[in-house]
């Protein structure tokens, strides 16, 4: 695919006074009343984007269909309504406009004219797209949401909200291809159309129409059958002019559009679906496509001079009477004709110059405008920029004067801290001898009990080795005076036995 995007297709043309549309707050989470068109009262899930504007469609009091609305490409990003029966009816010449689009504070709830919108919404323009975007372009305004498929109030349809830039040949061919698959497979498939839910949009390229409306890469439809046995099915179309409509899965549509979104809840109860149906459903569609390639290569096959010479033989004057070709007659057209011819060539002349020079004019207006548009942004961007780097810088004032105050006072207090360590080491010598002296007496007082316990200890010992030296040399005396006497107590019994 080309460009990402998401594009839906808001209502194209509608008569005044009749179409009312209501723009959906972004607070809200869904359509409003107009959910009853989703399946489940569900709309697709899409990340949120300031670009998407949310529409309930309303005309004649009654809630229509829902679009959501893409304010960038101006074109929607998809439209979701119920089709049941086909409805009948012309088209407007004028389309209708959404004043809150581009005006949100407006008052106007309604759809009204271009021109009525004009008078009050001074910016109208500025977000949708408008009756004059398509003039003199080879686009026209193709409905996301047909007239053949609506069914009580098919002017709702006709709101430029609901279009996109289609060629005629494919706007042709999508409106057929549509009618087609409603009325011979989508809604004989689920009971006459009664409980099918259609969705449909268009991906947008990078192709602007003047450079504003985004021209779509393909358009889709997206088909929820919910009644009993339901089913589901998509289709793709290329705005290629060879290109038939192409049959997919839901799913696989799903993965083709930007941000691949869930178009139906629960795959529009996909556990659910009768494989009957959807076999027939996909023999209808066949049929349809084989169709299509049939009147494309029967148009492939037409000369290309056959066609150029029907569009002349439309654009020939009628035939003059008979009596206009007489001599006279002939004379006179003969003389006439190169004047004719000269003044034709002449007036087209002149008014392809104007033509020209006008868009010349124009272009080079723009260009100018859009100088100094450019300038005058880049001047209040710079301006800008100044202003606020100034405003940075005087705010930042304040702060760096405080961190300066804080770096003073903590050079200060350390200035304080090394001085009073300084004073502290002087003083401590003299501080350490007095304390020194103080504490001798009482280190003294506590050393005379130890020398009294010394002295006594000495003295006890002193007298014990008295007492020990005396007792010992009076046991020795005592022993050698026993000793003596034993030796004299022996020896006299031994000399007394001699004698005897």
């Amino acid at each position: 695919m080309g460009s990402a995007r998401w594009l839906a297709l808001g209502s194209l043309v509608a008569v005044a006074g009749l179409l009312e549309g209501r723009v959906v707050r972004e607070e809200e989470a869904g359509f409003g009343e107009c959910d009853k068109f989703f399946y489940a009262e569900t709309p697709p899930a899409l990340p949120a984007a300031e670009a998407h504007v949310k529409l309930c469609q309303r005309s004649a009091g009654a809630a229509r269909f829902a679009t959501l609305y893409s304010t960038q490409d101006r074109t929607p990003v998809y439209s979701a309504f119920r089709a049941a029966r086909p409805g009948a009816g012309g088209q407007p010449e004028h389309g209708l406009v959404e004043p809150q689009i581009d005006d949100p504070t407006s008052n106007l709830e309604e759809m009204i004219s271009e021109a009525e919108a004009s008078i009050t919404v001074s910016n109208l323009g500025s977000k949708q797209a408008l009756n004059t975007d398509y003039l003199e372009s080879d686009y026209q305004k193709g409905q996301l949401y047909p007239v053949p498929l609506s069914h009580d109030d098919h002017m709702a349809t006709f709101t430029l909200t609901n279009a996109v830039p289609m060629t005629p040949s494919f706007r042709e061919r999508w409106y057929t291809n549509l009618n087609s698959l409603m009325d011979r497979a989508l809604a004989p498939q689920c009971g006459n159309g009664e409980d099918l839910y259609l969705i449909t949009g268009a991906v947008p390229s990078d192709r602007r129409v003047k450079g504003k409306v985004a021209v779509p890469e393909f358009v889709w439809l997206a088909a929820c059958c919910a009644g009993p046995g339901g089913w589901a099915m998509g289709f793709v179309k290329h705005t290629g002019d060879g290109d038939v409509i192409e049959d997919v899965m839901v799913k696989e549509l799903e993965k083709l559009l930007p941000s691949q979104p869930q178009l139906f809840q629960n795959n529009c109860g996909d556990t659910e679906q009768d494989t009957e149906k959807m076999k027939r459903l996909l023999e209808m569609v066949n049929q349809v496509q084989d169709e299509e390639r049939a009147v494309l290569s029967q148009e492939r096959a037409v000369p290309l001079s056959s066609s150029k010479s029907k569009r002349s033989a439309d654009l020939l004057p009628p035939e003059a009477p008979e009596e206009s070709s007489s001599l006279l007659g002939k004379l006179i057209s003969f003389i006439a004709t190169p004047f004719i011819k000269l003044f034709q060539w002449i007036c087209y002349l002149v008014v392809g110059v104007l033509k020209y020079l006008l868009f010349f004019l124009w272009s080079i207006t723009k260009l100018v405008i859009n100088g100094l548009e450019g300038c005058l942004y880049r001047l209040g961007s710079a301006t800008i920029s100044y202003f606020v780097a100034i405003g940075e810088e005087l705010v930042s004032i304040p702060w760096k004067v405080l961190k300066v105050l804080v770096k003073i006072i903590r050079a200060v207090l350390r200035i304080l801290c090394c001085l009073l360590k300084a004073v502290c080491r002087v003083l401590g010598i003299p501080v350490r001898v007095l304390v020194d002296v103080a504490m001798f007496p009482v280190h003294t007082m506590g050393a005379v009990p130890i020398v009294c316990r010394d002295i006594a200890v000495g003295l006890g010992g002193a007298v014990s080795l008295l007492f020990d030296t005396a007792f010992g040399t009076m046991g020795g005396l005592f022993q050698v005076v026993m000793g003596i006497c034993k030796w004299i107590g022996y020896r006299v019994p031994l000399e007394n036995s001699g004698e005897l």
